[in-house]
Formats: structure tokens, C-alpha cells, sequence
């Protein structure tokens, strides 16, 4: 039966930002730090790989606790989507989590900006429509 593996996975998809919308949600990265760490190493077996691993998982940790400082700031749409897309395909990263909220907060000023200079700040507000060129 698919319908059940279908729901399933889509409510893997949504559990994280349903359960509290207003809490950083905790992310799984031992399994992308140990594809990270094992991409560099020579062999499997390398010593360095578990040195590696820490790393990323100490770096994680590090993105986690600004991503902390900053969750606020986001917008809850922002949140929803780029949680949702973190948690796609299994492997979760705060680094990101964090670029897609950041770079989605980015894009919405830089079009706010760019309609500011468009309209002018002072300017009464329109239909909805943007002026033609």
C-alpha cells in the first residue's frame, strides 16, 4: 500500500514546523556531517574521518545557536518553506536551513527596495499594478 508510505513521509514533512512554529526545530545532521567527513577522508578507515565529523558537528552546533539568535527575525512563511525543504531527501543542515532563510529574507528586501525606487517612498499607494516602463 503506497497511501499509507505517501502520508507517511508527508507528515515527516510537516511535523517539524507544525509542532511549534515559533521554536528552531531540531534538525538530525549526524548523517550529513558523516558524508561530509567521509568525502574527505582517503579511505573509510581513516583516522582523521571521526575528526571530521566532529567538526561539522561542532560547526552545526554553532549555525544552530545563531540560527537561535536570529529565528525571530524570519518570516513564519519563510520558516515554513525552508524548514520543509531542509528536512527533504533525509539530510538536514542548520547551515542550510540558515542560507534559505536568510537569502528568502534578502530577496523580500531587495524587492521592497526595488519597488521603493520604482514608485518613489512618498508615492500613494497604487491599484496593485506596477507602472509600465
Amino acid at each position: 500500500m503506497i497511501l499509507p508510505k505517501a502520508l507517511a513521509v508527508g507528515l515527516q514533512l510537516i511535523v517539524p514546523v507544525a509542532s511549534n512554529a515559533d521554536d528552531v526545530p531540531k534538525l538530525n545532521v549526524e548523517q550529513v556531517c558523516e558524508g561530509i567527513a567521509k568525502q574527505g577522508g582517503v579511505t573509510f578507515h581513516d583516522p582523521a574521518i571521526a575528526q571530521e565529523k566532529k567538526n561539522c558537528l561542532d560547526s552545526e552546533q554553532a549555525i544552530r545557536d545563531e540560527l537561535v539568535k536570529q529565528w525571530p527575525s524570519f518570516s513564519p512563511a519563510d520558516k515554513t518553506h525552508c524548514v520543509n525543504e531542509s528536512v527533504m531527501g533525509g539530510e538536514s543542515s542548520y547551515t542550510e536551513l540558515l542560507t534559505c532563510l536568510e537569502m528568502a529574507r534578502d530577496v523580500r528586501a531587495m524587492r521592497i527596495e526595488q519597488d521603493n525606487a520604482v514608485s518613489g517612498p512618498s508615492s500613494p499607494p497604487t491599484s496593485g499594478r506596477k507602472p509600465r516602463p
